[in-house]
């Protein structure tokens, strides 16, 4: 089914990854790499214009990926789990949620899981929205530049870069993170201090 989905939207190209890129915000299971590669295949010289389109349209869609989040998100988890995990979890997302948002946009999950938990937990939305356009401008681009530089040969390497950007790009993000964790403590420290 969801191929017939993926064929339906190639054959309208750009406005395809647009509203194929809107949906994996928000609700769509598949992500939009795999309309991103077959399109950018038809013809390398589109690959970066196909690369905006579906960048700007992730970060349109986030915003209503964390409105789901927000209304339905607490009814749902406070009927399957216990208050006080629930209440737990907003806190470890409060605290941790800009590591699982960056991490997240480099994977191959699907980002309405983040944007969704993001509303559902109360990060704020325009962190949100930076880590996103932080995390997903790398996997659009990465794809883009490829297929732009090196044609229909960058179809093999596609799967090697993302794995690349993911091994390569999730250390980046956890030594910053806890780089900027340590800055913090030591403000802390310094402030009871003086």
């Amino acid at each position: 089914m969801f191929k017939n989905v993926i064929d339906f939207l190639m054959d309208f190209g750009a406005w395809g990854l647009f509203i194929h890129s809107f949906a994996d915000a928000v609700f769509f299971p598949i992500p939009a790499f795999f309309l991103q590669v077959p399109l950018s295949l038809l013809n390398p010289s589109n690959a970066l214009w196909l690369a905006t389109v579906g960048y700007i349209a992730c970060l349109l869609g986030t915003p209503f990926g964390y409105l789901i989040g927000k209304v339905l998100g607490h009814s749902i988890l406070y009927k399957v789990l216990k208050k006080s995990w629930v209440d737990s979890a907003n806190e470890l997302f409060k605290k941790n949620g800009h590591s699982a948002i960056l991490i997240g946009s480099f994977t191959p999950i699907p980002f309405k899981v983040f944007t969704i938990l993001s509303g559902c937990m109360n990060f704020p939305l325009w962190r949100l929205l930076a880590y996103a356009a932080l995390g997903r401008a790398v996997k659009f681009y990465a794809v883009g530049i490829l297929f732009y530089f090196y044609g229909k040969t960058a179809e093999g390497m596609v799967k090697d870069v993302s794995l690349y950007i993911f091994v390569i790009g999730v250390p980046l993000i956890l030594l910053f993170l806890w780089i900027n964790r340590r800055y913090k403590k030591k403000k802390e420290l310094a402030t009871k201090e003086g």
